[in-house]
């Protein structure tokens, strides 16, 4: 591709759709596995048979398996900081605030927020069986999926006099207020795990996050929503590496035809050069004659008219003269010149 600049625009367009590929790529991969995982792992209720089963397997391990059990403390459950009758072993307060940005290229008004304070508290709990048999739940942290719900919401207001008003406009910059969100994972309610189900030496089943890299999931929602989410995030994730591949592909095919048009404007030019070259070597078997004032260059006022300019048609300039023209366009009527062909003229 001798000659043929690559723009930094394309560049950076191929650049960014490879790189976006590959890590869109990545994550879909990573979430179909996910899912693979999710539809081979056995299923057990929470009762003294799991507790058997383990004893006779080996390692005393289920590297994979979903369990569905009751929340339940062990110890002093949280009170909600807002509604004193709620109780729960995982709490999550976040304050929020919300702004209005001004976007010059939009010409609008766009609604950002970000996290002004987070505060997260725990305590350890249990998934209870209907035999009573407990489950320990280990690293609740570390796991996916939606496991709490919104205990209290408030939105409030900013407020703000004719100076705060000027400025905004002259910042760009406009509050909308704070927004407080207490999430808790209420004891009693039912949750799905799924990860890596151990029992330990002193008789006691724990939940932890699987020691192969498989991902862990806590969900207040039953087995197949569950599935159907991770399944949905995946078609996602597939989607976006298709338009990525394809939005490079796209971008390959623009080059590609460019390099084209390249080459064919070069090979147009050799052609024109050997066409000349070969009238000037007719020219040059003639015998000479002192070209007529007429027939001269208009440019270089020396070689004689030896080219005619399409599609205007006129005959003006030599070939070199031509050659060396800043832009292709008729040194007499400034149309594009799309095409030249040589003239011989006795």
């Amino acid at each position: 591709m001798d000659g043929f600049p690559v723009t930094l625009t394309e560049a950076v367009c191929l650049g960014a759709s490879f790189a976006f590929s590959g890590l869109f790529y990545c994550l879909y991969k990573k979430s179909q596995s996910a899912v693979n995982k999710l539809e081979n792992a056995p299923r057990f209720t929470v009762d003294e048979k799991l507790k058997e089963l383990l004893k006779v397997t080996q390692g005393a391990c289920l590297q994979y398996a979903v369990i569905e059990g009751t929340v339940k403390s062990e110890e002093k459950p949280l009170t909600s900081q807002f509604q004193k009758e709620i109780f729960g072993v995982f709490q999550k307060f976040t304050l929020k605030e919300h702004k209005l940005m001004w976007n010059g290229i939009l010409r609008t008004w766009i609604d950002t927020e970000h996290i002004l304070h987070q505060r997260v508290n725990m305590v350890p709990f249990l998934l209870v069986g209907l035999d009573k048999t407990s489950v320990k739940v280990l690293h609740p942290l570390k796991a996916a999926g939606t496991y709490t719900e919104i205990t209290y919401e408030k939105f409030i207001q900013a407020s703000y006099g004719f100076g705060n008003l000027i400025e905004q406009y002259v910042s760009g910059v406009k509050p909308k207020g704070q927004l407080e969100i207490e999430e808790m994972l209420k004891v009693g309610t039912t949750l799905i795990g799924v990860g890596e189900v151990r029992l330990d030496a002193d008789d006691t089943l724990c939940l932890l996050p699987p020691s192969d890299g498989s991902q862990y999931f806590l969900s207040t929602a039953d087995f197949q929503t569950l599935l159907s989410s991770n399944y949905s995030t995946t078609l996602w994730w597939k989607a976006l590496a298709v338009a990525s591949s394809l939005a490079g592909a796209a971008v390959l095919l623009w080059v590609g035809l460019r390099y084209y048009r390249h080459l064919k404007f070069r090979w147009e030019q050799e052609q024109e050069r050997r066409m000349f070259a070969e009238q000037r070597a007719e020219a040059a078997r003639q015998p000479a004659n002192e070209a007529r004032p007429e027939n001269v260059c208009v440019i270089c006022l020396h070689h004689p008219r030896d080219c005619i300019l399409l599609n205007c048609g006129h005959v003006c300039c030599c070939y070199v003269c031509y050659q060396a023209l800043p832009q292709r366009k008729c040194p007499i009527c400034r149309q594009r010149i799309d095409r030249v062909l040589p003239v011989f003229q006795p």
